[in-house]
Parts: C-alpha cells; sequence; structure tokens
C-alpha cells in the first residue's frame, strides 16, 4: 500500500498502444512512487521509474503481481486470433475477471479498466450518449460482446466489492505514430505496402455514409488514465477528440477526393478477406464500427480536468506516417516493420497470432 512517499501503481498489458503511454504518463505524475509493469513477454523498452515483471493474466498468479499495489490499471487485451474466439475470451473476459477478484484478494483500493466506446449499444445518428447509455455491445464481433460482458461483470463487482474504487475507460479509437505497425499487423495484415501510405500522397478517400467514428492520439487517453489513478474518481469516462470522423473530414484534411461507398460493398470485401486469411480484421468489427455511437465527453473534462491535446487530423496524420515509416516500439506488441515479420505474419496466419 501508499507509503508517505506516494502510489504503487501497477499497470497489466504494459508494453502495447495504451500502455506504453500509461506508463510515460504516469511516470511524470509525483504523487507516484512506483509503478510495476506487467506484460505476457519480456521486451526491450526500459521506460524510467518502472520495474517490469511477466505475467499472463490468463494463467499466472495475479494475486501476487497486484499485492501491495494503490491502483491496478488493466489494460491487457487481444484482438488476435480473430478466427478462434475462444482464445481472446480467455485472455480478454477471464483474464482481467482474475485480475479484478485478485484485487478484491490483495485489498487493492482501486482498479482502473479498460472498456471501450464498442460496449455501448448502438446510439442516435444525431446525438452524442453520454456515459448513462446502456452497454449491451453488438453481437456480431468478439470485440464489443467481451467489452460488454466486462462491463455488466463489473456491475456485480462494485456490488460485493464497495470499498473498491473501480474506473472504466471507454475511448474511441486510440492512435499514436508508435502503434502503427501494430495496428495495420492486427486489422489490415501484411499485404498493405507501407510506403505506398502517406498522409501528403492520397488521392482517394473511400466513405461510407453514416459512418463516423471518435478518434483520440494515445498520449491524450494516458493523460487520463493518469488523472484517474491519481485523482479519487469513480465510474465510467468517455474519451474522444473533437470533431468526429467521417469521409468528408478526411478528404479535407488530406486533400483527396471523396468516392463513396456502399456499405455491403464493404462488408462483402472484408468477409471475403478474413476468410481468405488475408486481411485480420473480421466482417463483424466493421459492422461494429457502424453501429457505435458518438460520445459525449464532458465528465471526463469536468471530473478529470481533461482535454485533449491533440486535433483528429494530427492524430491521423502522425499514424499514417508512422505507417509509412513502419515505426514502433522495441516491445513484442509493437514492434517496428521489418521484412522478417512481414514474412512471420504469413507464416503463422494471418490474424491467428496471439
Amino acid at each position: 500500500m501508499s507509503s508517505s512517499r506516494g502510489l504503487k501503481v501497477v499497470v497489466i498489458g504494459a508494453t502495447g498502444n495504451v500502455g506504453t503511454s500509461v506508463i510515460d504518463a504516469l511516470s511524470r505524475e509525483s504523487a507516484i512512487a512506483e509503478i510495476i509493469g506487467v506484460a505476457r513477454r519480456p521486451s526491450n523498452w526500459h521506460p524510467s521509474h518502472t520495474r517490469f515483471l511477466t505475467a499472463d493474466a490468463a494463467h499466472d498468479d495475479m494475486n501476487e503481481v497486484v499485492r501491495g499495489a494503490d491502483v491496478a490499471v488493466h489494460l491487457a487485451w487481444l484482438f488476435q486470433p480473430t478466427h478462434r474466439s475462444q482464445d481472446t475470451w480467455n485472455n480478454n473476459v477471464l483474464g482481467a475477471i482474475r485480475v479484478f477478484e485478485a484485487a478484491a484478494e490483495e485489498s487493492v483500493p482501486a482498479v482502473v479498466y479498460a472498456s471501450s466506446v464498442a460496449a455501448y449499444s448502438p446510439g442516435p445518428s444525431d446525438e452524442k450518449v453520454d456515459e448513462r447509455w446502456p452497454t449491451h455491445g453488438w453481437p456480431g464481433a468478439a470485440y464489443p460482446r467481451e467489452k460488454a460482458y466486462l462491463e455488466r461483470w463489473l456491475d456485480t463487482y462494485e456490488t460485493r466489492h464497495p470499498s473498491i474504487r473501480v474506473v472504466r475507460m471507454r475511448p474511441g479509437f486510440i492512435f499514436k505514430r508508435e502503434s502503427a505497425t501494430s495496428q495495420r499487423r492486427l486489422f489490415l495484415g501484411p499485404l498493405l505496402p507501407h510506403r505506398l501510405v502517406h498522409p501528403d500522397r492520397i488521392p482517394l478517400v473511400p466513405f461510407v455514409d453514416d459512418l463516423r467514428v471518435q478518434v483520440l492520439h494515445t498520449e491524450d487517453a494516458a493523460a487520463a488514465y493518469a488523472a484517474a489513478v491519481v485523482n479519487p474518481v469513480h465510474g465510467a469516462f468517455n474519451l474522444a477528440a473533437e470533431p468526429p470522423v467521417d469521409g468528408a473530414f478526411l478528404a479535407k484534411a488530406f486533400g483527396a477526393r471523396g468516392v463513396r461507398v456502399a456499405p455491403f460493398i464493404v462488408r462483402s470485401a472484408v468477409a471475403v478477406g478474413w476468410h481468405l486469411h488475408v486481411i485480420p480484421a473480421s466482417p463483424g468489427l466493421f459492422e461494429t464500427v457502424l453501429q457505435i455511437p458518438l460520445m459525449d465527453c464532458s465528465r471526463a473534462r469536468d471530473e478529470l480536468n481533461w482535454t485533449p491535446r491533440h486535433s483528429p487530423h494530427e492524430t491521423l496524420r502522425e499514424f499514417l506516417l508512422g505507417v509509412h515509416d513502419g515505426a514502433g516500439l522495441p516491445t513484442p506488441p509493437l514492434n517496428p516493420d521489418t521484412t522478417a515479420n512481414r514474412v512471420r505474419e504469413f507464416t503463422t496466419g494471418v490474424g491467428q497470432r496471439a
């Protein structure tokens, strides 16, 4: 537990897109004395003020991992293997439950959990929803099903453990330069020629009517996590930057021509690519993007004193440059793009790696 020096914070899932930025944000907080980063695989990334443990939330003793912590931040999540949903369920749902139960058994005072906009039920097209909107997800894909299930599970957890401060972060789509190769690998696969992806050389932007999403720079998401760690807040927080992104926004931002595409064409193309193991993203994930609502983020602004520093245009430009450059970090989830890594994506099966 906390000493006169400050808080001890354990971050589970510390070497991915969000985890690396959360570690950096926590290291700048004077109220924090000790940071423990937890990941399934060791890495060559060594941030300051952080000690690392290797542990798998789905299998290892999480009581030992969270023992003595003031706050447990749970970020660990697998998007792949998309063709074996039982594997992602075991890690994402059962692994998270093991972390939460361990936190209760070890009397950890606070748990901060990475939920998502995908936990929300479909919403209105003409207005934004706040944190009171139902979180039943969208049943057609593993990701929203798993996020929604954990929302329901945490409802009962909070009833059973009223002394634990539970915070649920519900961000939009999170990007940074260093996550570009990882996200290309997770959602688009190895066939995308990264050298052709450049924000200044995009001639056409395909768009689907009524498809709008909210994006957020990972550093801004991490700042919200850090605020939730050091302040006595609880409950859910929507996180996104303004304005929402649609085809018209992208075309204007990158000087491209927008081309309208019917949803069934995209849906069919993704389905064929996924079933042929050419792309890792499932057709259900595209359906999820069509269903998710736009979020009202005023609660985070008011209670966390949080405002994103990066605009959606800045975030997406940085991300696309990262795809072009094969950017990453020396951690297993964020390894930079190399020919050997692309070959490994094929040999291990597109959409199959865990």
